[in-house]
């Protein structure tokens, strides 16, 4: 969804918008000359963005706002383009007074050739769209930087625009027409207003070469509460989850114990065979490349360490668990769950090698990153209809419910299910915030950054999330600074999941 610049008809993916809704990360559009298609296209994708979070009623007023961002920001570089040609000084206020007498007759009489020139030279408009603790942020950005004579302007037309009360009277006075922008900024405000929101709420700046124009729009009360109702209920559903087996509770226990031995440990996993068939049979996979095949579960808790072979404990029994309660319909549900464990573990070996404990963690964080999910896809149905019997009488709207069937909120939910377990502080965490990194506690940022992209390296693959959308900051923590890179680590980690 990041680019599309043909003219014909643009076809809406809303499964890309589910899926940047579910994980907080941004949708971008860019066009360089903002043909009518184009314009649908961003009015479309916002309107299912808005009723997707169930804010329909923002729709008509951010339509209005958005159309005149990316018509002020088209505009911005076609003065660019237009100044370049007249070899004008766009920073300097004699040549700037003068390419503004000519520039809108100018352009509008030979506007293909000035928007060829824009396109030729490669200013772009964008729309960002995102959401996330719940706020929705939308942005137009251009790579025009505002010269300081444009932003003292763009900010008197905000002052201004808190002298009015409606659209009718600001329309009936004499507003500022030189370059034509100023009553569409003072009507965008108003227009903001109708849905309880003030200058506040709307900034520009530069920044890294862009001007970037910034709407934040908190969710409405009504929304919030009613995902938190069902999220309530739905919680319930966890005391449904079996604890484990004494077996399991009773090998962590001696794990857990300084004193105990290794011969101690390795004599309790393997009184359980099963536990000890699918516990040989993960040390001995390609995930943990050891130098030789490791033959008892004495050679694995020597080799793997106490810490790694009770997060392989912990990664074994919890998928037998989930997986009891499952069925067939949860399979690729699985299948990204492993992809992401070991992609999360090889990523650790490589970035992250010196530090040990990271390295044991990485895989079973990547296994149950999406636990929450598995528990809204094994919920029974009788139990679903009980729930939406309780919205229902909470005046909760079935669009809601469906949304957290969906999977809103599965950070959480799979968060408590690991504290019901009593899983180790740092796995929860890692759970609760692996589409928000820059959310996680300090002691846990590094390894929920390393699942994050782990996670998202598994979408990118089957092209569910483009380049763009991946945190800045998690690809400079590990030192990927381009697509290439990316594509690369990539290729490596699926070739490697397959001969896994």
């Amino acid at each position: 969804m990041q680019q599309a610049q043909k003219t014909q008809k643009v076809s809406l993916d809303n499964s890309k918008i589910k899926m940047a809704i579910r994980a907080g990360i941004p949708l971008s559009i860019t066009t360089y000359t903002l043909p009518r298609e184009m314009s649908e296209y961003m009015e479309e994708v916002l309107a299912a963005f808005l009723a997707e979070l169930g804010q329909e009623h923002m729709e008509t007023y951010l339509k209005y706002c958005l159309n005149e961002l990316v018509t002020n920001a088209k505009k911005a570089n076609t003065k660019r383009i237009y100044f370049h040609e007249k070899k004008l000084n766009l920073f300097d206020d004699a040549d700037y007074e003068k390419g503004m007498q000519s520039f809108k007759e100018d352009t509008l009489n030979n506007i293909r050739y000035y928007l060829g020139l824009q396109k030729q030279s490669g200013l772009y408009v964008k729309l960002i769209l995102q959401t996330r603790n719940n706020r929705i942020k939308i942005e137009v950005r251009n790579n025009s930087e505002l010269t300081f004579r444009e932003y003292k302007r763009m900010h008197d037309k905000l002052s201004r625009a808190q002298q009015y009360t409606s659209v009718d009277q600001a329309m009936s006075q004499v507003i500022d027409q030189s370059e034509g922008a100023g009553l569409g900024i003072i009507i965008m405000i108003l227009m903001l207003e109708k849905i309880g929101l003030t200058e506040e709420n709307f900034q520009i700046l530069n920044e890294n070469g862009e001007t970037i124009t910034r709407i934040i729009l908190p969710i409405n009360d009504k929304t919030q509460r009613e995902l938190n109702t069902a999220s309530h209920e739905f919680i319930k559903l966890i005391d449904d989850i079996p604890q484990f087996p004494e077996s399991i509770v009773r090998i962590n226990r001696l794990i857990n114990d300084s004193n105990t031995k290794l011969s101690e440990i390795a004599k309790a996993i393997s009184s359980d065979v099963s536990l000890t068939t699918d516990l040989l049979r993960l040390v001995n996979s390609v995930t943990f490349a050891l130098a030789s095949p490791c033959i008892s579960i004495a050679d694995a808790v020597k080799l793997v360490g106490t810490r790694g072979i009770k997060n392989m404990i912990l990664s074994v029994s919890s998928v037998q668990q989930l997986r009891g309660l499952g069925g067939e319909s949860r399979k690729a549900l699985w299948v990204h769950a492993n992809r992401v464990a070991f992609y999360a573990y090889n990523l650790a070996r490589n970035f992250c090698a010196s530090d040990r404990d990271l390295v044991d963690d990485a895989y079973i964080c990547g296994l149950l990153h999406d636990m929450g999910k598995l528990v809204f896809t094994m919920a029974r149905p009788d139990f679903l209809d009980g729930i939406k019997d309780i919205c229902r009488q909470r005046n909760v709207s079935a669009d809601v419910f469906e949304k957290l069937l969906a999977g809103v909120n599965h950070a959480e939910i799979g968060a408590l299910i690991a504290e019901k377990w009593n899983f180790p502080t740092i796995i929860i965490s890692v759970i609760r915030h692996h589409h928000e990194p820059d959310l996680a506690p300090s002691s846990t940022k590094k390894l929920t950054s390393l699942v994050y992209l782990a996670d998202m390296i598994a979408h990118f693959e089957t092209h569910e999330v483009d380049y763009y959308q991946f945190d800045l900051d998690v690809l400079k923590l590990f030192g990927i600074s381009s697509e290439s890179q990316l594509r690369k680590i990539s290729d490596k980690l699926t070739a490697a999941f397959k001969e896994d």
